[in-house]
C-alpha cells in the first residue's frame, strides 16, 4: 500500500474499467474516469500495487469519508480490500464513514466482517443497475485498536 500519486492515475483507470466492466462499479462510467478518482473533496488517495500493476485504490473525503474503494477482479480474495481499509483508518483516525449501495453485497460483507456498523439507510439521486433510485447504507468505522470508544 502507498499513497496514490498523479503518475499512478491511468493505471488506476484501468484498474476500475475492469472492475467496471465485472460489477458496474460505477454504476455509469464516468466521462472523466481520472476526475471521478480524484473528487475536489478527497484529501488522500492509496492504491495497493503488485509488480507494477494496481490491484486496488481507496480515497479518503475532508469529512473523513471513505470513497472510490475497489479492487480489480483479478486481485480479489487476497486480503486487498481490507489493507485498504486498514490504511485510509492508520492514516485518518477515527471514525470514519462510508456509504454503500445494497447492489454492493461483497463489499457490505465486507465492511461488516471488518467491524463496521450500519447507522442507517437512504435513497440516492442517482441510480442502481435496476434504474431506481439507488439504496445507501451507511457505516461507521470500527474504533482504532487501543481506543476508549465504544
Amino acid at each position: 500500500m502507498r499513497p496514490r500519486t498523479p503518475a499512478d492515475l491511468d493505471a488506476c483507470v484501468e484498474a476500475l474499467a475492469a472492475v467496471h466492466a465485472a460489477d458496474r462499479y460505477p454504476v455509469d462510467w464516468p466521462d472523466d474516469p481520472a476526475r471521478w478518482l480524484t473528487p475536489d473533496d478527497a484529501i488522500e488517495a492509496w492504491i495497493a500495487v503488485e509488480d507494477g500493476v494496481v490491484l486496488g485504490h481507496v480515497a479518503l473525503t475532508r469529512d473523513m469519508e471513505v470513497t472510490r474503494l475497489y479492487v480489480a477482479p483479478a486481485a480479489r480474495g487476497r486480503g486487498v480490500a481490507p489493507r485498504l481499509l486498514d490504511t485510509v483508518r492508520s492514516a485518518a483516525g477515527n471514525p470514519l464513514r462510508l456509504e454503500v449501495s445494497s447492489e454492493g453485497k461483497a463489499a457490505i460483507a465486507l465492511y461488516e466482517r471488518s467491524g463496521w456498523r450500519r447507522t442507517g439507510t437512504t435513497r440516492a439521486t442517482w441510480r442502481d443497475t435496476t434504474g431506481e433510485p439507488a439504496v445507501l447504507h451507511h457505516y461507521v468505522s470500527p474504533p482504532a485498536l487501543g481506543s476508549n470508544e465504544n
